[in-house]
């Protein structure tokens, strides 16, 4: 482990040809990453805490990961990051601290397996929003109908997604018609499609920080304006935008609670269909079990989420 090793200062060309051979360990490409190797380094770096949102990776990504690695360590958040070199891969000269966690963190990270345990990150990552854009921003590129999205993590779990039932008919109690979404090319075409940083609606901060803390989304601090409408988040990985409820619902009296929840569908399914026709994903964020499933018996095409975090 890092710190339990003696302590001396390098000179300058010895830390070079330690790094340099720590790095050369890792057997990597000389060319330029492609572009899918450049979607794998994003990927990567998405499970890393970043000091800079990520912004150091996205300029570098299109090189080789090992290189990606030693030109941005020093934008890693490495208080939220514990290197053990465990399998004695790194063998190094010993340093002052600080050198040696960087020589030692350069060479784990870079390598082509990783040891489990080897690189443990504490807390839960969210996604840089410079990661998270350039990997949107990727997903874009020459878009087919058969093309997945990229994934930057796991924002929704699968059980919510199953959850998700069949469209049913129209009929005279909706309050929106069905909105039948574009093709892929034709989405990409759209400029209202095109997710825009706006600020954010109010001054809510508990609504606010519970928007921002939802898993992978690229728009903390802001929100995400989408076919006209300001939504409180996107996460690109699974191309769903979210909209954050958090009134207490279920201790309103009975008069209130059916106003407040007549309301909430009828937005609710009107963003549904603005999602809908620019190819997302929408989802109703809320913070307690009663509200979820006071929504879901309501309105049972829309798709709620109880929100941990909040």
């Amino acid at each position: 482990m890092v710190g339990g090793m003696a302590t001396r200062i390098l000179p300058p060309i010895a830390l070079l040809l330690l790094l340099s051979a720590c790095a050369s360990s890792t057997p990597g490409p000389k060319e330029p990453a492609s572009r899918s190797d450049k979607i794998a380094n994003l990927r990567r770096a998405a499970t890393l805490p970043w000091k800079d949102e990520g912004r150091c990776v996205v300029l570098e990504a299109s090189r080789p990961w090992p290189e990606v690695v030693e030109r941005c360590f020093h934008t890693l958040d490495t208080r939220r990051v514990r290197f053990r070199d465990t399998e004695r891969q790194c063998p190094v000269a010993t340093a002052d601290a600080a050198t040696l966690e960087m020589m030692v963190g350069v060479c784990l990270l870079t390598q082509p397996e990783l040891v489990v345990g080897a690189v443990v990150v504490i807390g839960v990552v969210v996604v840089g929003v410079a990661i998270a854009e350039a990997l949107e921003a990727e997903s874009w590129k020459g878009v087919h109908p058969e093309d997945p999205p990229v994934p930057v993590a796991a924002p929704i779990s699968r059980e919510i997604v199953a959850k998700r039932r069949p469209q049913p008919e129209p009929s005279g109690q909706d309050w929106f018609p069905p909105v039948s979404p574009p093709e892929p090319r034709e989405r990409a075409r759209r400029p209202e499609c095109t997710p825009q940083r706006i600020p954010p609606k109010g001054g809510n901060r508990l609504h606010n920080q519970c928007a921002d803390r939802i898993p992978g989304n690229a728009f903390r601090g802001a929100n995400v304006l989408v076919n006209g409408k300001a939504f409180d988040a996107l996460q690109p990985a699974t191309r769903t935008l979210w909209e954050v409820k958090t009134t207490a619902i279920e201790t309103y009296n009975p008069y209130v609670q059916d106003r407040e929840l007549e309301k909430q569908v009828k937005d609710g399914l009107h963003e549904q269909a603005l999602a809908t026709a620019c190819g997302y994903t929408f989802v109703i964020g809320v913070r307690t079990g009663a509200h979820q499933k006071m929504l879901e018996e309501a309105a049972p095409t829309l798709t709620v989420a109880l929100m941990p975090w909040c």
